[in-house]
């Protein structure tokens, strides 16, 4: 396991879909999580899903938002939260940015782990690339680095997503079980 001291080197792959005739639908799984798009979310739903969802993958880039921070964020037009929900509860969620070029981003995906396992994964990432197609932008990207999930890049590749650039970075320390770190956009 790596030390707090240690350097850990981090491959980041962006990688994006041109047209919504590529995207490879994963099946809707039964039972059905229910996955809604929120008209008002909290910062304190906010911080609970970024941080459930990134902490073994050490997202770290939003811990620091002050509520006037992450409110500013929640009330900008060019962005959507959609949550996953299983009974009363969240099981996940996806953030979506539209961008001045076009594009539309999934900055943000990940399940709750105690949700991770059973497939859903794959069926939030078809419903985030549906939603995303929605506004008719010419592209939808995201990118994964590799201290993100295991099964994230593979997920990606199956659902249609191409890999259009890589680049190597370095972080410190250890964070989470997988010994990384680096932050996550739908990746790193």
């Amino acid at each position: 396991m790596a030390r707090m001291t240690d350097v850990i080197q981090v491959t980041r792959t962006y990688l994006e879909m041109r047209s919504p005739a590529h995207l490879r639908p994963a099946a809707t799984p039964a039972p059905t999580p229910e996955i809604e798009r929120l008209g008002r979310c909290t910062p304190e739903l906010f911080r609970h899903l970024y941080e459930g969802v990134g902490r073994a993958f050490r997202w770290t880039d939003r811990l620091s938002w002050t509520d006037e921070q992450v409110q500013g964020h929640l009330s900008d037009p060019s962005t959507s939260i959609w949550l996953m929900s299983w009974g009363r509860g969240p099981a996940g969620y996806f953030e979506l940015r539209r961008h001045d070029d076009a594009s539309v981003e999934i900055v943000y995906f990940g399940l709750l782990p105690d949700y991770i396992g059973r497939g859903w994964g794959k069926y939030l990432l078809t419903r985030a690339t549906l939603a995303a197609w929605e506004s008719g932008p010419e592209r939808v990207w995201l990118h994964t680095c590799t201290l993100d999930h295991p099964a994230a890049l593979p997920n990606y590749l199956k659902r249609g997503f191409l890999p259009v650039r890589k680049e190597v970075y370095t972080v410190g320390g250890a964070a989470g079980p997988r010994g990384g770190g680096g932050g996550k956009k739908s990746g790193g």
